[in-house]
């Protein structure tokens, strides 16, 4: 009787597992599609990262990737018809952290749009790339003032076609909202597009976040602090123009609402101030962000916001940035712009606007020379003060 109770049990037990088995090889395909799944459209661009920068948890095995990285220095004399008489010692390519590939580089927006991202131009136009080896992140700022051209079939509802515009028009004109573009990612497709016809700047991936969001995010970290070292007046200048407040100096600590207001500050300044000011208080949210006493919610935070942004990130890859958040040193952090040398001002006739506007001109060949250094990791290397004190 006891055997026959054992025997049962045992059997029980195999059933059981089975089941689990069965349900593991079912529901794990959906899991893992919701977990890579990008969060919004995507871009349909051409990838820039290499088959062996894929990250290791795709369906390609870690061992393919690892024995095909390890060969990528070897070098073989095939001049004769004789055997390889010397070849040199593969490097190790150190792995990339958190399971991310080598690089990625994100197209950063900060829209001034609603909820739903129809409308709006792209206030803030960052480039980050992300070193997931080193690691370090190093954040580009684009004029958003720049007058480029517009990649080809863009035209309004009525069939005005636009042929140029300013670079933060580019996100308006791909917004769902305006029906002058129907292509893959919508505004920050549009906009990607855009960098890459005139600079050559082809990214991975975007986020866009609007004005409200990012005010919730930084109450939903508990505001940040950062040090002011001198006063600042966002006060309007005239009838038109939004009070942004006055901040003097100092240690100072904003709410999400005071962050914000800060950021957009430009009217008695210029735009390369407010980009100071917008770097400060990333730095300031980035600190906020990896303390011990923020860095456990992140996943929450992530998933509370994910519905609230829009980008074709995945929820794996954004994981995999909140990762490497809490590896980079203070001095792998680092924003920079295009030299204001290169940048000069001056004004075009917009055929839509059917007005004289202000640009920001330069030479476009050089703006593309700082953005291959940049691609490639090379520039800036080593900046005269680090971006986030």
């Amino acid at each position: 009787m006891h055997t026959s109770r054992r025997k049962l049990f045992l059997g029980l037990i195999g059933i059981i597992l089975l089941v689990f088995v069965i349900a593991g090889a079912v529901l794990y395909p959906k899991a893992k599609a919701q977990l890579t799944t990008p969060l919004g459209p995507g871009l349909e661009l051409p990838t820039r990262t290499l088959s062996l920068n894929t990250p290791t948890s795709t369906d390609i095995p870690a061992t393919l990737i690892s024995q095909a990285r390890s060969t990528d220095t070897l070098e073989i004399d095939i001049s004769t018809d004789l055997p390889p008489t010397s070849t040199s010692v593969p490097t190790p390519t150190p792995e990339p952290l958190c399971g991310g590939p080598p690089t990625m580089l994100i197209l950063g927006v900060g829209a001034d749009s609603g909820d739903e991202y129809l409308y709006g131009l792209a206030d803030v136009i960052r480039i980050v790339r992300v070193d997931f080896v080193t690691p370090k992140i190093t954040v580009l700022s684009m004029p958003r003032d720049l007058w480029v051209e517009l990649p080809s079939g863009i035209q309004s509802p009525s069939g005005n076609v636009v042929s140029n515009s300013k670079l933060n028009q580019a996100y308006f004109y791909g917004g769902p909202g305006m029906g002058y573009y129907d292509g893959p990612g919508a505004g920050p497709g549009l906009l990607a597009r855009t960098l890459e016809g005139n600079f050559g700047l082809l990214v991975d991936h975007y986020g866009a976040v609007n004005m409200y969001t990012f005010s919730r995010i930084v109450d939903a970290v508990g505001g940040i602090d950062l040090y002011l070292p001198t006063d600042v007046d966002g006060r309007p200048v005239d009838s038109k123009t939004e009070d942004m407040g006055y901040f003097y100096a100092g240690q100072r600590h904003f709410n999400g609402d005071q962050a914000l207001r800060f950021a957009r500050i430009r009217k008695k300044y210029n735009d390369f101030t407010r980009m100071d000011h917008q770097n400060m208080v990333l730095c300031a949210l980035k600190e906020k962000i990896t303390s011990p006493a923020v860095l456990p919610k992140i996943p929450q935070i992530i998933a509370s916001f994910k519905d609230s942004a829009l980008t074709d990130l995945s929820l794996e890859q954004l994981g995999q940035l909140a990762c490497l958040a809490p590896h980079l040193k203070r001095e792998n952090l680092i924003f920079t712009s295009l030299p204001e040398e290169i940048l000069g001002s001056g004004t075009v006739y917009s055929p839509i606007q059917k007005n004289t506007t202000y640009v920001v001109e330069a030479d476009f060949e050089v703006i593309r020379n700082y953005v291959d250094q940049f691609v490639a990791g090379t520039w800036p290397n080593e900046p005269d003060e680090p971006s986030c004190p």
